[in-house]
């Protein structure tokens, strides 16, 4: 599998809707989608229009696993880039 890193600008209104999808998301990803991604953490952002976005790190088998779960899940996906490389400073603050 291969890392992606995978953005979703102001797709949530609220933290309820947001916490709906990621456990719809986890669901098909534990359950349907096993063997082809595998959500490993998401950042939560405030987008200037107030709305919130993430920044989510998945493994996956290739970017169309990932194009699926989205689709599968019904959340958008701005980007889908691939992981060259993780560069870690410091252990995250928590």
């Amino acid at each position: 599998m291969e890392l992606y890193m995978i953005r979703r600008t102001s797709a949530w209104a609220e933290t309820s809707e947001l916490e709906r999808t990621a456990a719809e998301s986890a669901r098909i990803g534990n359950e349907e989608m096993p063997d082809k991604v595998r959500w490993i953490r998401s950042c939560v952002i405030k987008e200037a229009d107030g709305r919130l976005g993430t920044c989510c790190i998945y493994e996956a088998v290739d970017g169309d696993a990932i194009r699926e779960h989205a689709r599968c899940v019904g959340m958008p996906g701005d980007d889908f880039l691939p992981i060259a490389a993780t560069v870690v400073v410091r252990p995250d603050p928590g």
